[in-house]
């Protein structure tokens, strides 16, 4: 989907404002109530806007430590061992990936025991034949998406 400068703007304040309402958005845009629900709608519908829910962080929820977990999978048992990850609530994200490992997962720890306690569970699921795990020391660049949607937007004004 190409988005254009309308929609980069409308990206920006749903970033910048997220607990603003729509009809507020359209004031604040100079724009009609419902050209910006249309926009809204769409962007949701093309996948571009994924979710409203607030970001929650896991280190204020009492789990501070994030590790990434590579995780090698035999042969055939990728899904299998995806449906099983998803039932550890310690994962927070888990992605296939090409090269060392077949997958990558996000977790996180109350304590360096309790990571390590996630990991061997990990390690007992059938179908994975081993785990590589990086901690993480210090968050340098937080999830974030508005310097992409700004880079969109000069674009869309070329």
């Amino acid at each position: 989907m190409t988005v254009d400068e309308l929609d980069t703007r409308i990206l920006r304040l749903l970033l910048e404002q997220p607990r603003t309402s729509v009809r507020e958005y359209a004031r604040i845009l100079g724009v009609a109530r419902g050209t910006l629900q249309a926009r809204l709608d769409r962007m949701e519908r093309d996948g571009v806007i994924t979710g409203t829910g607030p970001s929650l962080s896991p280190a204020a929820l009492g789990h501070p430590v994030l590790a990434f977990v590579h995780i090698e999978v035999t042969q055939g048992h990728l899904d299998d061992v995806g449906d099983a990850l998803a039932a550890v609530p310690e994962i927070v994200e888990a992605f296939s990936i090409t090269g060392g490992g077949d997958l990558l997962a996000r977790v996180v720890g109350r304590d360096n025991a309790h990571l390590e306690d996630v990991i061997q569970k990990l390690i007992s699921l059938p179908g994975v034949v081993r785990t590589r795990t990086e901690v993480a020391l210090r968050e340098r660049v937080p999830h974030r998406l508005l310097p992409l949607v700004e880079s969109l937007g000069r674009a869309a004004r070329l």
